[in-house]
């Protein structure tokens, strides 16, 4: 088996992954990004992200549609959130992921698409590519961008039990309004949305753990969406894990950034902030373990909060209903802001 050395090993070239490779190379280090599937920034992702999260790391080109406005429909109410700025922006996750790895490669960092990853042992994994070859890695520091089923992290026996299912379909068409549904008789304590993006728009729905399971899920959100007119039968359906339970990000020469870190918000799902942030903070932190990672830390601090009402909700179903009422009263009054619900710091 060929044996191959690098100096810092980055397994999955998402959000995540990208961002620390890059910060990386442009600084003269020895990067290598393995990525399992063909082609990079294919995700199941409703492609929803705070514009200030956003425009900070993405040029504004990136960007498919912005929206001042918030529509949020609960069982018993509807409200309009207002700023004077875009609130929450759409991106393409293929977009992303090519301008991303694109920054990357420039920066020097090289790129192997189509291998998988088959065993982590400690600094060494072991890479089969779809021809059925296989080699050794090596390296001085491996970051595991790998998502919510990180091998990396499984090989650092760290568990994952706060994790939800996410649904999501990309219907051809168009639509004007970005809609949160907070509807408890279909999503519990979950939620459901409508995300415009320029020629198409995601509708699906999001559920935390212990809510409800993806088949569950699904067929409340096809049932719920056909009473809107929107018939998803014909349409193609897409699912994958939410992993919102951090325990950490250093392990000595190892890391964990995005949903292999647990850093996507249980509340709302987000995910790709998140994922660039802690990826530019692992990068620094490499690079110079004095360096802060307080950005890391306002996140925590702000998916505990999130967390906390999750729990509250799961503990107390009957009142989940009333719970829900009450926190869109409080966004409506502003009481509560609804950026509060971000995984901004």
């Amino acid at each position: 088996m060929n044996t191959l050395q690098t100096d810092i090993l980055i397994v999955g070239a998402g959000p995540g992954g990208l961002a620390c490779a890059k910060l990386l190379a442009e600084n003269g280090r020895k990067v290598l990004v393995v990525e399992r599937n063909k082609t990079i920034g294919s995700k199941v992702c409703a492609g929803g992200i705070t514009w200030d999260g956003l425009i900070n790391h993405v040029p504004e080109r990136l960007i498919e549609r912005g929206f001042k406005k918030q529509y949020i429909f609960s069982n018993a109410q509807k409200i309009v959130i207002r700023e004077k700025n875009p609130i929450i922006a759409t991106i393409n996750r293929k977009t992303l992921g090519r301008w991303m790895a694109e920054q990357a490669v420039r920066a020097g960092a090289e790129i192997i698409t189509n291998s998988r990853v088959s065993a982590v042992n400690g600094l060494r994994i072991t890479l089969h590519s779809n021809q059925l070859q296989s080699r050794e890695i090596t390296c001085t520091h491996l970051v595991g961008a790998d998502g919510a089923a990180s091998l990396v992290r499984r090989s650092l026996n760290i568990p994952v039990r706060n994790i939800g299912p996410g649904i999501t379909y990309q219907v051809n068409g168009s639509r004007e309004q970005m809609e949160w549904h907070l509807n408890g008789r279909a999503f519990g304590y979950g939620y459901g949305w409508v995300f415009p993006h320029r020629d198409t728009f995601s509708i699906g729905a999001y559920s935390p753990q212990g809510n409800m399971g993806a088949q569950e899920l699904k067929k409340n959100l096809i049932r719920w969406a056909a009473e809107r007119g929107y018939d998803l039968q014909q349409e193609q359906c897409r699912a994958a894990m939410i992993n919102y339970d951090y325990r950490g990000y250093e392990f000595e020469n190892r890391w964990l950034v995005g949903d292999a870190a647990g850093l996507a918000s249980g509340l709302t799902g987000e995910g790709i902030y998140p994922a660039i942030v802690s990826g530019e903070t692992v990068a620094r932190r490499i690079l110079d373990p004095a360096a802060s990672d307080a950005a890391i830390r306002g996140m925590v601090k702000k998916q505990q909060m999130h967390h906390r009402v999750i729990k509250l909700s799961a503990r107390h179903p009957a009142f989940s209903f009333m719970l829900m009422e009450v926190l869109i009263m409080l966004l409506r009054l502003r009481v509560v802001p609804f950026r509060s619900l971000e995984m901004t710091s």
